[in-house]
């Protein structure tokens, strides 16, 4: 069930606009700190996208100890490098529970890490607040949290919403090519749209994959090239669509209409090639998303420090809005419950509704999922702008098909 943007700025509002506080000096928090800990990719294949989840992390607990912290406490977030490597996270998750002893958890990015975590957190019973994680159905404890709203099945409801998006339009594909890595999340939600497609009357016409880390992608667009479908989907991950985008144009191949699923948004959004291009979304930094003043605040905070920083991307999308809802929902649990145990924390969670930046989540569901707050996005003129529903689409903003 989609929210009403309407309601959502409404809700956000009376949530109270002073989560993130500008220009006022608010007393430090003090006491024993409440000690957070968690993992990222910092390193290896997935770290551009971990360092979008480590800043959005340090403006979060920045603003939170400026407003008091949490039970009058400051905080401190124990972050660990997992290399990108599921095996790591493990371990570290263990040191962190075991040896160094953190009150409370947050989950890494990317779907091998948190389940990794996840085990780990289920054999210390702790409860687990996490981002991405992109396969609902093996999220099966049941002190795990997720903060990515795309509901318990995005095998089907991405694909139909792409093509709910492309039904109000003149150009409703008749034919697809379904090109996917072997990366579980995407790989995942790339074979449940194969079902989709041909439920809805779409001829497959292509259908190949790809090792994660693959780096040659030229004989992949060779094939699509041949097979020339109305609609590409591409189930990469990071720079994977870039890399494919470059294979198609060195053989003088443009795609009608092309859908990837978890792209590298900065790094796509300065290709030529990928203009027209689509992909599913959580939030955009455009209005009505910024209508929120918490989420405006977040937009403007996140666009000067990722620019200090050198970042390719310094506009919030899925990524970053995801892991801004993660510390929103431990921050609304604690203060709450005023408890830092893990399942008086993880009862609330499971009987209460959080606000958070993409809408407001539920974790009544399966694996704890909420309904899908997903939307679809395209490049338009060098920028992201949400395209559909109507209702969250940017100012004049709609889909284009060809």
């Amino acid at each position: 069930m989609a929210i009403d943007r309407r309601a959502f700025v409404a809700a956000m509002g009376a949530a109270g606009a002073g989560m993130l506080v500008q220009g006022t000096a608010l007393a430090q928090s003090k006491g024993q700190p409440i000690r957070i800990g968690g993992t990222l990719a910092l390193t290896g294949p997935l770290a551009a996208t971990g360092l979008v989840h480590k800043l959005t992390g340090e403006i979060y607990i920045e603003d939170l100890n400026k407003r008091g912290g949490l039970l009058g406490r400051p905080v401190e977030w124990d972050l660990k490098d997992d290399q990108s490597k599921p095996d790591i996270a493990r371990t570290l998750y263990e040191q962190l529970i075991t040896s160094d002893k953190v009150d409370l958890l947050i989950g890494p990015y990317a779907t091998g890490n948190i389940l990794s975590a996840m085990g780990v957190a289920q054999r210390h019973e702790k409860m687990l607040v996490h981002h991405t994680f992109g396969i609902p159905k093996l999220a099966k404890y049941e002190r795990q949290f997720p903060a990515w709203s795309f509901g318990p099945t995005p095998e089907t409801s991405t694909p139909n919403l792409l093509l709910d998006a492309m039904a109000a339009t003149p150009h409703m594909p008749k034919t697809v090519a379904v090109v996917t890595s072997k990366f579980p999340s995407v790989h995942f939600v790339s074979i449940g749209a194969r079902d989709v497609f041909k439920k809805r009357g779409i001829k497959e016409v292509l259908f190949l994959e790809w090792d994660f880390g693959n780096r040659d992608f030229g004989p992949i667009a060779g094939r699509i090239k041949e097979a020339n479908p109305d609609l590409i989907w591409v189930g990469g991950l990071g720079l994977e669509g870039n890399q494919l985008l470059d294979a198609m144009k060195k053989i003088d191949y443009a795609p009608r209409n092309h859908f990837y699923l978890y792209p590298a948004s900065g790094p796509m959004l300065k290709s030529p090639e990928a203009n027209n291009a689509m992909s599913v979304t959580i939030f955009e930094s455009h209005a009505p998303f910024t209508d929120n003043p918490i989420a405006a605040q977040f937009v403007k905070e996140y666009a000067a420090r990722a620019k200090q920083a050198n970042m390719p991307d310094t506009a919030v999308d899925t990524q970053a809005a995801a892991s801004f809802s993660a510390w929103q929902i431990i921050e609304a649990a604690v203060t709450a419950t005023k408890s830092l145990d893990d399942k008086v924390l993880s009862d609330w969670l499971k009987t209460h509704t959080v606000d958070t930046i993409q809408g407001q989540l539920r974790f009544d569901g399966p694996g704890n999922f909420g309904n899908d707050l997903s939307k679809i996005k395209q490049v338009q003129e060098g920028k992201w702008l949400t395209v559909w529903p109507a209702n969250w689409a940017a100012p004049g903003a709609k889909l284009r098909t060809f």
